[in-house]
């Protein structure tokens, strides 16, 4: 039996559409999102992230193996809000990240996001990444694995956490399980482009 993650979740498209289409991605006070590493697809790889109210307002499907090389990241209805993509490069691991649906050759030229990772720790150990942004990447963040499961943190250029996801407990301190995860998201910071680093720590670590 799948467990509860949230006492209020729900799965009713009627339930959270108005959240995941209406609110900003880019709020004033400090979020906190449950992530489930479960697909609400049967049979598929993947996660669903809630809202503070139980509610489904993200989804990431997989569909046909761990570790894909193109990732969606959707609402609840399916709409295609971010897609990553894995680059094939011989020495270097790199990652894509793109608004929309990557449809274009146009969307191809103009990354949102890249998501480097060191060649020397390619095959084993904890390692932090690198991100860069848009086609100047006169910005960056990086992200900083803290155990081996999915844990980590994400820190902006001047070494500020903005976001951080660890094991989701109980009020009385108990630990809901490996794939129970909770993701605290600090205000004026865009959860669409946190959601997608935490696709990319995913995909690194072999967890989505």
């Amino acid at each position: 039996m799948a467990p509860r993650v949230h006492p209020q979740a729900s799965l009713s498209p009627s339930s959270s559409s108005s959240s995941s289409s209406s609110s900003s991605c880019i709020t004033s006070k400090t979020e906190v999102f449950t992530i489930w590493m479960k697909s609400l697809v049967m049979n598929s790889n993947g996660c669903t992230v809630f809202n503070s109210n139980g509610e489904i307002i993200y989804r990431i499907d997989n569909y046909h193996k761990k570790c894909s090389n193109k990732v969606y990241l959707m609402d609840l209805k399916g709409n295609v809000l971010s897609t990553i993509l894995k680059k094939r490069l011989r020495m270097f691991g790199r990652w894509e990240g793109y608004n929309g649906s990557y449809c274009s050759k146009q969307d191809q030229e103009k990354p949102w996001f890249q998501v480097r990772k060191p060649f020397r720790v390619l095959k084993k150990g904890h390692c932090n990444v690198s991100v860069s942004m848009g086609p100047s990447n006169d910005s960056f963040y990086t992200i900083e694995r803290l155990d081996s499961k999915m844990g980590c943190k994400i820190l902006d250029q001047a070494g500020n956490v903005v976001a951080e996801m660890k094991q989701k407990q109980s009020r009385f301190g108990v630990g809901l399980g490996d794939d129970v995860l909770t993701l605290m998201v600090e205000s004026n910071v865009d959860h669409l482009l946190i959601l997608g680093l935490i696709v990319v720590h995913g995909l690194i670590n072999h967890k989505l």
